[in-house]
């Protein structure tokens, strides 16, 4: 079956597996399909196909990567993605043999999470209330920022939370992750505040369009809560992109600096340098295992190594 079957027919069904059986979040399926599709592009023009591609023909097209200049972790996550294809085509029988199976990649490079000074934190915070083309916005921009900040939510979570997850002014929120998983995460005064602020404007938002809605019947409110016109029904991760980033400059902190990530990076490692335990951290982000969390660690070490540097009286080296 595998040798009949065209490389989109391999990838199409590889995808569908690992939403289904592994649930793979979309954002992870979508980047495993862009690296197999530049894989099956290389293996066309070599005239190779998958059911037939050797271990060689694998760390050719590694090799060719390198050549293209492409990045270590860019190179390790397309061979993760090989890997992972004819793990798949094996289990299935569309093979006798994986030829990726003792195949070692560049290995991704653990670069140090950029992260951002509570100071920064704090400006940002300030402009999220003072920006925006209305009163609405502003509130709603005070909601968002409080709300990643307090929990190290991903972006993706955030965006999408449920127009019911702050009702009855809760301490905790439920939120749904990767893999299709729930965790709890607390919520700090702040966020609950302005949590609930927005909610009073959601609801006055939702009130208003129905009220518009007139003669053609009662519209339902939004299934999000910060709803937009998107294909979704929610504001997008790019657009939350971009708006943080805005908020930011707006707040004197460089833009270039700051994303959603990084303000999740900064919860974590505020946490971290405050005595949170790591375990409780890992469980607040949603990681899987330990490891992941445990590079702010790394963070923390290198932010105490500068301070001695800068700031111990034996570490300047002029003499007194």
């Amino acid at each position: 079956m595998g040798a009949q079957q065209g490389h989109e027919g391999w990838i199409s069904a590889f995808l569908d597996a690992a939403r289904a059986e592994r649930g793979a979040a979309a954002n992870t399926a979508l980047a495993y399909g862009r690296d197999l599709l530049d894989f099956s592009a290389w293996a066309g023009r070599q005239g190779c196909h998958f059911s037939t591609a050797s271990r060689e023909d694998i760390h050719a097209y590694l090799l060719s990567c390198e050549a293209a200049g492409l990045g270590q972790s860019t190179r390790a996550r397309r061979l993760s993605a090989i890997k992972q294809l004819f793990r798949f085509a094996f289990e299935e029988g569309w093979i006798g043999a994986n030829p990726a199976l003792r195949i070692k990649g560049p290995g991704a490079r653990q670069a140090l999470p950029k992260t951002l000074s509570e100071a920064d934190v704090n400006a940002i915070l300030r402009a999220s209330a003072a920006y925006g083309r209305d009163a609405a916005s502003r509130v709603r921009n005070l909601c968002l920022v409080e709300l990643l900040y307090a929990t190290g939510m991903r972006v993706s979570e955030l965006v999408s939370l449920p127009a019911h997850a702050l009702r009855g002014d809760p301490a905790m929120i439920m939120v749904r992750g990767k893999g299709d998983k729930e965790r709890l995460v607390p919520l700090s005064p702040p966020a609950r505040a302005a949590g609930q602020a927005w909610l009073a404007q959601w609801d006055k938002d939702a009130e208003a369009a129905r009220g518009k809605s007139g003669a053609l019947g009662a519209k339902a409110s939004p299934k999000f809560l910060f709803p937009s016109p998107a294909a979704g029904g929610h504001i997008t991760r790019q657009y939350f992109y971009t708006l943080i980033k805005a908020i930011a400059a707006h707040g004197g902190v460089d833009p270039a600096r700051v994303t959603p990530h990084t303000l999740r990076h900064a919860f974590a490692t505020h946490l971290l340098s405050h005595g949170a335990d790591l375990r409780v951290i890992q469980t607040l982000l949603g990681h899987a295992g330990l490891a992941t969390t445990e590079i702010y660690t790394h963070v923390l070490d290198q932010t105490l190594k500068d301070l001695v540097l800068n700031h111990h009286p034996l570490a300047d080296p002029k003499p007194k």
